[in-house]
């Protein structure tokens, strides 16, 4: 399975989210994913994206989150999260056990939103 997977700050809006996903799948190679997801807490601001993809949300809690091996590394989302990129651990952790990140985050034009992608080991 494919997967997008988001971090995104409360004033991130789906414009935002969209730019994202879009620079993102330009940077895989991929027309879109399968599926999003994101930490267990903020899966909501993703509904709308989810609909008009028709695609399922993955909510990832933040256990898990900290479990996984990130590219990249954001020192606030570290302290925060206990993770380098919640969206590069969110991707890996909904896409299965063995999953690759296929580009690590990407952020949206005005970096409110960051988007990474993940290819599950059975895909």
């Amino acid at each position: 399975m494919i997967v997008a997977g988001f971090g995104f700050s409360t004033r991130a809006r789906d414009d935002s989210l969209r730019d994202a996903l879009r620079r993102a799948c330009a940077s895989a190679g991929i027309s879109g994913p399968e599926a999003l997801a994101t930490a267990q807490d903020k899966t909501a601001a993703l509904d709308a994206l989810s609909q008009s993809l028709g695609v399922p949300v993955h909510p990832v809690s933040q256990e898990t989150l900290a479990t996984q091996t990130t590219q990249t590394r954001s020192a606030r989302v570290a302290a925060e999260r206990a993770t380098g990129s919640v969206a590069e651990a969110a991707a890996l952790a909904a896409a299965g056990a063995g999953a690759r990140l296929l580009t690590p985050r990407m952020h949206a034009q005005d970096r409110l939103a960051s988007c990474a992608i993940a290819k599950g080991a059975s895909s």
